[in-house]
């Protein structure tokens, strides 16, 4: 396969993300990478086995490929190293139409390619995970390289992933998506983070409709407490929780929601990630 053209690969961005304590002082700045896969893409014919969630939609994808290891850790959602998450390549940035400042973070997607009969690759589609952003550029128009300017949906999605349902030589192509039910191994994932009473939970590997909008969180000697999102899949609280066990409540977009009892034990540690129930898929 010849190496991809340089005009079809979006620009590296980042930006500061504030993480607020509820007194308002920042508590840390994060240069955070808008673009970072991993691993093997999925691949069907008929996806019998991902139960479709809305119709078929017209939208745009283009591919990018990686040259730099650092480049495949970090994303807009926050699941860091892609690969050992379990996401892999079978990735996707959203346009800012459809990101929805990080809602969408966690959802899955089924693409196929439609109308570029020279290149589509017929009878084929994959499913992908909202995992990151593809930043507008305002400098552009939409129709003229401003691919992820609104109201433009487009997908960003990795070469391997790509090439799983057209050639490379299709650049920006015009597809079709629907949301699907994302299929996980193992249960939820919760990576509690912060320092003293400032907490923050990465809630990864989520199966069902895959996208968070709200979460609680219980401590052994408390009731249940709301969780706001900070970005991505990250969701923060300011509560005094160290020495309890902690149990956590997770809704999603489809209103199903999972209550895990006692997922981290009273001893659990920042930077460490426990494991609780799975939603149904």
């Amino acid at each position: 396969m010849p190496p991809p053209s340089k005009s079809h690969l979006p620009h590296f961005f980042s930006f500061p993300l504030l993480l607020l304590q509820p007194q308002g002082l920042v508590l840390s700045v994060v240069s955070l990478s808008l673009l970072s896969p991993l691993a093997a893409a999925h691949q069907s014919s008929s996806f019998s086995g991902n139960v479709a969630l809305t119709e078929w939609r017209s939208a745009h994808a283009s591919y990018y490929a990686v040259f730099d290891p650092r480049d495949t850790v970090g994303g807009a959602c926050g699941y860091g190293d892609l690969g050992k998450t379990g996401y892999g390549m079978a990735t996707a940035g959203l346009s800012e139409a459809l990101f929805d400042k990080g809602a969408a973070c966690g959802g899955c997607y089924e693409v196929r390619c439609v109308e570029e009969l020279r290149y589509c690759l017929p009878g084929t589609s994959i499913v992908v995970t909202v995992t990151n952003f593809c930043a507008p550029n305002y400098g552009l128009p939409t129709d003229a390289g401003g691919i992820c300017n609104p109201p433009n949906h487009h997908f960003l999605i990795p070469i391997q992933a790509f090439e799983k349902i057209a050639i490379w030589k299709a650049g920006v192509m015009p597809i079709q998506y629907r949301r699907v039910k994302c299929i996980r191994e193992g249960g939820v994932r919760y990576t509690i983070d912060g320092k003293k009473f400032f907490y923050t939970v990465l809630i990864s590997n989520v199966a069902g409709a895959g996208d968070v909008t709200a979460v609680k969180i219980k401590g052994s000697a408390t009731g249940w407490l709301p969780m706001g999102r900070n970005w991505g899949q990250n969701w923060h609280i300011s509560a005094e929780l160290n020495g309890q066990a902690l149990s956590f409540e997770v809704s999603t977009s489809d209103g199903v929601t999972l209550t895990s009892y006692n997922v981290a034990p009273k001893d659990w540690v920042f930077g460490k990630t426990y494991v609780g129930k799975q939603f149904p898929f």
